[in-house]
């Protein structure tokens, strides 16, 4: 499969159990390799990391949130540990709970410092594996507040997701996956289009209706 993400962009990778979607991530951030082929990033932030935040947080409850950024922030190397630190508590707007720990957090809350672990390295691309997998509605919809304005900010954010009307709504692109394969690439609303569905059908509708479509 070939595919780009610009600047600033946000793109969701859905697709049934099996997919592919979570192997996809992890080609991109560099922690499996591909049989074949290359992940290229271009631009003036190609030499920093890709930013990874899997499904299962990486943070740990006994610790604080400084503490937590602390910890990787160290593990980063990034040139200035306590500022770096501070911007992400005021980036996240996790300041007043700095000194929480984080088994005392909410789930949203413990989201958004896995999130902010993964931009300690400033990267130029984030990736996020089910990131609201786990929230309640309130949670997702701070979750997605955040995520969007990361996008806003220049930040490309590729994420994998189960949840095709999340997709439609927070996406400006989705890729759909199947058995390994790239089927679709294009705006949700193109997919709705392409699959045949009802127009005042729902998204998820005309995704199962896309992929029976394809032989899925």
């Amino acid at each position: 499969m070939s595919f780009e993400v610009a600047r600033g962009e946000l793109l969701a990778v859905i697709g049934p159990n099996g997919a592919g979607k979570t192997t996809l991530l992890t080609m991109l951030a560099g922690i499996r390799m591909p049989d074949s082929g290359s992940v290229q990033q271009q631009g003036p932030n190609s030499h920093k990391r890709i930013g990874w935040v899997p499904q299962q947080t990486a943070v740990y409850s006994k610790l604080t949130v400084a503490q937590n950024l602390r910890l990787f922030a160290r593990l980063e190397k990034v040139d200035d540990l306590e500022a770096t630190v501070q911007r992400m508590l005021e980036q996240t707007a996790l300041e007043e709970r700095a000194d929480d720990e984080l088994g005392s957090l909410s789930g949203g809350n413990r989201q958004r410092v896995n999130i902010a672990v993964g931009l300690l390295a400033d990267p130029p691309v984030l990736l996020l594996d089910e990131p609201s997998g786990a929230l309640d509605p309130r949670q997702r919809q701070r979750l997605w507040s955040f995520i969007t304005s990361l996008t806003d900010r220049g930040t490309s954010v590729v994420f994998a997701t189960h949840d095709i009307s999340e997709a439609e709504r927070h996406a400006h692109r989705v890729l759909v996956l199947a058995d390994g394969d790239l089927l679709f690439d294009g705006p949700p609303a193109e997919l709705h289009a392409t699959s045949g569905a009802a127009v005042d059908g729902d998204m998820e509708q005309a995704f199962v209706a896309f992929l029976a479509a394809q032989g899925h």
